[in-house]
């Protein structure tokens, strides 16, 4: 079922009542009168989040970062409503505030993107406050050191070679997505955690499943964390016999040593699974294609390498990676934001897509610009949960639009760019694939 045709919200001050199918930008029910603190709250909207063409920014998130910046929302699966945040000074504040909680999410049916969390909500660095969450987050910084990246980074240039190296030999016309952007990031997570290559395939079809966000999609989901779980919990048990110092073997010391439990430990190798695999796959195809369809900006690169880490910072504040929304929080007591009074017990999204194009942060934030300066971007989040794997995404990202540059200077699109097919009815937007010739 595509999500604009999913099952009608019920009206949130009368139980059990639906309002027929919704479409954006619909209130949901009169606003809800405020307390002695702040005005009353606004209406409740609802956001279907739909797939949007190529790397288009959302329309819903440009109205509320111009006209609502503190708004109510409801998404097409769960409970009830949340608040969305989408300026950068507000989004900020929000993830590095300790008055708004992820393990209070925990247990509740909160309004969401996907019928089912694409991590396990009983442990893991997504769903725990400080101070369990630094422990957490000190336990997995050990494998993703600038030294580790330093002694990944020379076998995941050969692998980026090889894989261009046999692209040239299918020659052109090629799938960019098919012999770089797909397996290159598979390989390099695959090594980084400590996956045997014979099963790498398998659990790579598992994280799409993971992600995907139809309504249909619940029972797929559900069985591809079933399996996820058991491959991880079967390599833990392998790694505790025999002691490696990839990311694996990191989490299996920490539960020997009682550091974290072993649910904690398959909850943070499923989520670096997951984002080192599919999300670096379409995130860094959607760069690509963000290059092709700059060709100034592509010619830049090519007469001035130097210039690569700050193009891939740009690219990475430019490229709208995912759709609509990822993990809220939970408000522990009342707080105001932007004037609007965010009770406590309420939920709260933010919305870093919205944050990273806020014209008052990142002047003419629709345009391509690597002489961009100031801010630096949300693309990993920030505060305590900051991606710790940003380091990781950072250096695939260069590697491949490096490697392209270098092996194929003349690479170009070969169909118009709007002919170009990107995911659909997913969590994480991209090419689905990438026709280029050279």
């Amino acid at each position: 079922m595509p999500l604009d045709s999913a099952p009608p919200p019920a009206d949130p001050a009368t139980p059990g009542r639906t309002l027929g199918p919704p479409t954006p930008g619909r209130t949901l029910g009169p606003p809800t009168p405020g307390r002695a603190l702040g005005p009353p709250a606004p209406p409740v909207r609802f956001w279907p989040v739909d797939d949007l063409p190529a790397l288009d920014p959302d329309p819903f998130l440009d109205e509320l970062l111009s006209e609502e910046p503190v708004a109510r929302i409801r998404l097409p699966h769960g409970q009830g409503w949340a608040w969305l945040v989408t300026r950068y000074d507000d989004v900020r504040f929000v993830t590095s505030d300790p008055r708004f909680s992820r393990a209070q999410v925990v247990g509740r049916d909160v309004t969401a993107m996907r019928p089912v969390p694409v991590a396990s909500q009983t442990a893991g660095l997504q769903y725990i406050d400080p101070p369990r969450h630094t422990l957490l987050r000190r336990v997995v910084a050990r494998a993703f050191t600038g030294e580790s990246m330093r002694r990944l980074r020379p076998s995941a240039e050969r692998r980026a070679a090889e894989l261009l190296d046999g692209m040239a030999r299918a020659g052109a016309p090629a799938d960019l997505m098919e012999h770089l952007h797909g397996p290159f990031p598979i390989a390099v997570i695959r090594d980084f955690l400590g996956v045997p290559e014979k099963d790498w395939h398998r659990w790579a079809a598992t994280g799409e499943a993971l992600l995907s966000a139809g309504a249909e999609s619940g029972e797929r989901a559900r069985e591809a964390a079933r399996a996820t779980r058991a491959g991880i919990t079967e390599l833990l048990r392998t790694r505790r016999a025999e002691p490696r110092d990839d990311l694996a073997g990191v989490l299996a010391q920490a539960v020997v040593t009682g550091e974290i439990t072993e649910d904690e430990a398959i909850s943070l190798a499923i989520a670096v699974q997951v984002s080192g695999g599919h999300a670096v796959r379409n995130n860094s195809g959607s760069m690509m294609y963000a290059l092709l369809t700059h060709p100034g900006h592509l010619d830049r690169l090519r007469r001035d390498p130097e210039l690569l880490p700050r193009a891939v910072e740009e690219l990475f504040r430019y490229v709208p990676h995912r759709n609509g929304v990822g993990i809220p929080r939970i408000a522990t007591e009342d707080v105001q934001v932007r004037g609007r009074l965010i009770r406590a017990g309420d939920v709260v999204y933010n919305a870093y897509l919205a944050a990273n194009r806020d014209p008052g942060v990142f002047p003419a934030p629709d345009a391509l610009d690597f002489d961009r300066e100031g801010a630096s971007p949300v693309a990993f989040g920030h505060g305590p949960h900051h991606c710790l794997a940003a380091v990781m995404a950072r250096m695939e990202a260069e590697i491949m639009i490096s490697s392209v540059l270098t092996r194929f200077p003349g690479i170009r699109l070969a169909v118009p760019p709007r002919e170009v097919e990107f995911q659909r009815r997913g969590l994480i937007r991209g090419p689905r694939t990438l026709p280029v010739t050279w």
